[in-house]
């Protein structure tokens, strides 16, 4: 087994953007593989949407970017220290809408103020800060995470290596605002949501279980959900019969379910939130402006058939970055998993990511050999 650590620590109280302040805010954070004593070998991780700090292979099981990170792999942690996070407001350990309100001792719930993708950011900062980590090599996720390593480019020029954003976007369209929002108000018009006041009762699990239906159709594509399921009918009912179920409904049900039994409504609400308001553009003086902060080679990887985020928007990303004279390389894929395919298809990013690293790993070394001469 890798070298393994699952850690929780404080960073004591936090204003976000909004202005609030959380009085105590804990973070819940895992590790791979072992820091070199320059600490110049750490590779941070951001997760998705309803992710968590488990990134890849622990003693409880495997990680959600199992096929991309450990020993031997494309982050090799034989190499590489790996570090993950649960961001704030999440449910995974991490302060957030469910964690215990010290000024009530009850869970926030509704008081719980809203937070963006810089907030998270900010605390992940915060975290290194702790760790005695000034600087890492790279930064890495896909979607929601890929918005965060954008982030650490904009606001931490100073601290990061590589950028490598995935599956993701400088800002969040007006099409995928729309689909978090029929999600959102799933949630918000199941009786059990309580205004978010539902601890500790099992909250708007018919909502969540919606949201997330609707989330799995914009996370694949048409061409896989025909392949797999067509029309076929699972229950054996005639097409005629008011009962009839078809295969695909089955399974947008199961994973509808799935998610209830492991997240928290008022943490979807709270992330989609931040998905919906993020632009690394905003009170930066615009796109151009916000991008020519960033100092790091980026690596962005975009997916064909990705219906949330389509490549054409991390190609001109990358554009804009090269007339600055910035280091920005574009690779694509095509997958029928469309979105998803930032967490399946690691034998078709792999590659590209652990060459980028071993060429930041090559300049490092070489920057390092010239501070010793």
């Amino acid at each position: 087994m890798d070298r393994h650590a699952r850690n929780t620590l404080s960073i004591g109280s936090f204003q976000v953007e909004c202005g609030a302040v959380l009085p105590e805010v804990t973070v819940a954070y895992e590790t791979w593989g072992t820091l070199s004593p320059e600490r110049d070998n750490v590779v941070l991780v951001c997760h998705a949407l309803t992710g968590d700090a488990r990134a890849a292979r622990t003693p409880d099981g495997p990680g959600w970017w199992e096929g991309l990170i450990g020993p031997g792999r494309y982050i090799d942690t034989n190499r590489y220290f790996v570090i993950a996070s649960n961001v704030l407001g999440g449910c995974y350990g991490t302060t957030g809408p469910s964690s215990t309100n010290p000024a009530t001792g009850k869970p926030y719930g509704s008081a719980f103020p809203p937070v963006t993708i810089r907030d998270m950011v900010r605390v992940q900062a915060r975290l290194l800060d702790a760790l005695g980590i000034d600087r890492v090599l790279a930064v890495i996720g896909g979607s929601m995470g890929g918005m965060q390593v954008l982030e650490w480019g904009v606001m931490y020029p100073d601290r990061v290596g590589r950028l490598i954003p995935m599956a993701t976007a400088a800002y969040l369209s007006a099409t995928a605002i729309a689909y978090n929002d029929i999600g959102r108000q799933a949630i918000l018009a199941d009786p059990n949501w309580r205004g978010g006041d539902y601890y500790p009762g099992p909250g708007p699990e018919k909502g969540l279980a919606i949201a997330r239906m609707v989330g799995m159709v914009t996370y694949r594509s048409v061409a896989l959900f025909d392949e797999r399921f067509g029309r076929s009918v699972r229950n054996g009912k005639a097409i005629h019969d008011p009962d009839v179920l078809f295969e695909v409904e089955s399974y947008l049900r199961y994973q509808g379910e799935k998610l209830v039994r492991r997240f928290d409504a008022n943490t979807y609400l709270l992330l989609l939130r931040a998905m919906d308001t993020h632009d690394i553009g905003r009170g930066r003086g615009g796109l151009d402006a916000a991008l020519s902060r960033i100092t790091a080679p980026v690596l962005f990887v975009g997916i064909e058939e990705d219906l949330l985020y389509p490549p054409a928007h991390l190609r001109d990303l990358a554009a804009r970055l090269r007339r600055m004279g910035k280091d920005a390389r574009v690779v694509e894929i095509s997958t029928p998993y469309g979105h998803d395919g930032f967490l399946i298809e690691l034998d078709q990013i792999g590659p590209h990511v652990r060459a980028f690293l071993a060429e930041a790993h090559v300049v490092a070394a070489k920057t390092a050999s010239r501070q010793v001469v």
